[in-house]
């Protein structure tokens, strides 16, 4: 009973502080504490329950010096011309009468170079949502678009913050982790391809062209050397290089670029590294091409590690052990993924964020997976098609409610739209209830 009086106090300070606009640190901070006085009022002593808190948020400081290079990256690409120029191409390319299409595609495409649905959302994202509202197309289709593209390479880029959460979390490698989540989103990525091409044909852009690629023309320097800092992200990840070297030297090259090609300062450019990018505010890019940078990662790393903190003391005191052993009775492979799908909900809409959702779906279902005789991967994977993308479906949920506010749409409008991540959560459970090895 105390266990779901402290989840209960604990949701509904975090759903406060979601419409409140508190930052989701601190009622998370005050969930913890909640319990931590559960925990010793069981009997643990303070002293051990510090020392869980402790181990488990030690399972976030590798994601958290991926966040650091994200950061610096995703603001020194804007600076070298990088998302600019991928924005300008995308919008050269691009069919009027295919506009949704290609806004899932452009969108799943840069989230794959940048690993991160946030920076999609605030680069290509919010210059997509310009286009849509421009030229009269149903804002909450284009946000379903572009939120399910964001989210493709969320879960499965080689920048991938998730990505690498769900391998250290699981104790896999994350290439293989990778290889198997872009196989088994083949069918989903197929169908909303069809699912969009088809809602186009009555959602086209009601003109020809924009003054967005204009303006980029105008403030930025377009040759194609500007690609280079995607090219080694591209091509390293080829060759499974250790993505931390191959996201610093991206990083190194698109200063470079920054300096020698757009033209900029090394106080500028180490300013952009830290505070992110920025134009000048009559620019009329201003609003479109920004953000990123080392100290724009705090708020996502606080929550990473006080989420970790929480499943830690979740682990050390065994709360959710009468969960666990109800989850362990799934009697196909089926049902073992529709348990995985209903805790990652439960979790996600409990927690508000990715990482809560999977490290808690993670400490939930690791037992039942085990006693199965199903491995880790298999785990890793049931937790990258689950609940990292139903979170983006929740509307309260930070994967859901930083984009739609970055890009201003309404936070449920986007839901029925988005249907990639939806489909792939679907398409698995299929899967496991067609197949001949149902049993486990």
């Amino acid at each position: 009973m105390d266990i779901m009086i402290g989840m209960a106090m604990t949701f509904f300070i975090l759903i406060i502080s979601i419409f409140t606009g508190i930052f989701l640190g601190f009622p998370l901070l005050i969930g913890l504490i909640i319990f931590m006085y559960i925990a010793w009022k069981r009997g643990f002593p303070i002293k051990e329950i510090l020392t869980m808190s402790y181990i488990g948020g030690k399972k976030a400081f590798v994601v958290l010096k991926i966040l650091v290079l994200i950061g610096a990256l995703t603001a020194i690409w804007m600076a070298a011309g990088t998302v600019p120029v991928i924005v300008y191409y995308g919008i050269q390319f691009m069919n009027p009468k295919l506009f949704i299409l290609y806004a899932f595609l452009i969108s799943a495409a840069v989230s794959l170079l940048l690993g991160t649905s946030l920076g999609t959302a605030g680069t290509v994202g919010l210059a997509l949502i310009v286009l849509a509202k421009g030229g009269n197309v149903n804002t909450n289709i284009a946000a379903g678009a572009i939120i399910a593209g964001a989210y493709f390479g969320d879960r499965c880029s080689p920048m991938s913050s998730s990505a690498h959460l769900v391998a250290n979390i699981t104790g896999t490698k994350r290439y293989t982790n990778i290889r198997n989540m872009l196989k088994s989103s083949i069918i989903p990525f197929v169908l909303s391809f069809i699912l969009y091409a088809l809602i186009s044909i009555n959602q086209p852009l009601s003109f020809v062209g924009s003054s967005i690629d204009a303006d980029i023309l105008e403030f930025f320097n377009t040759n194609l050397i500007v690609l280079v800092p995607s090219m080694i992200i591209i091509v390293f990840s080829i060759f499974k290089v250790n993505v931390k070297l191959s996201m610093l030297l991206s990083i190194i090259s698109a200063a470079i670029i920054s300096f020698t090609v757009q033209h900029y300062s090394l106080s500028e450019i180490t300013r952009f590294l830290f505070l992110g990018f920025r134009m000048e505010p009559e620019n009329p890019l201003y609003t479109i091409i920004q953000g990123g940078g080392i100290l724009s990662m705090w708020k996502p790393s606080v929550v990473i590690l006080i989420s970790c903190a929480l499943a830690g003391i979740f682990e050390g005191t065994g709360m959710l052990k009468t969960v666990e052993d109800l989850l362990v009775k799934a009697r196909s492979r089926s049902e073992l993924f529709s348990y995985t799908a209903g805790m990652s909900i439960l979790t996600a809409a409990f927690g508000c964020s990715q990482t809560i959702s999977v490290v808690l779906t993670n400490q939930l279902m690791s037992r039942p997976y085990k006693e199965k005789g199903l491995d880790q991967y298999k785990l890793a994977l049931d937790l990258e098609n689950t609940g990292i993308v139903l979170s983006a479906l929740i509307p309260w949920n930070l994967a859901a409610f930083v984009p739609t506010t970055t890009m201003n749409v309404s936070s449920v409008g986007f839901i029925p739209y988005a249907f990639y991540l939806y489909l792939l959560p679907i398409s698995s459970f299929i899967y496991f209830k067609l197949s001949k090895t149902q049993g486990i």
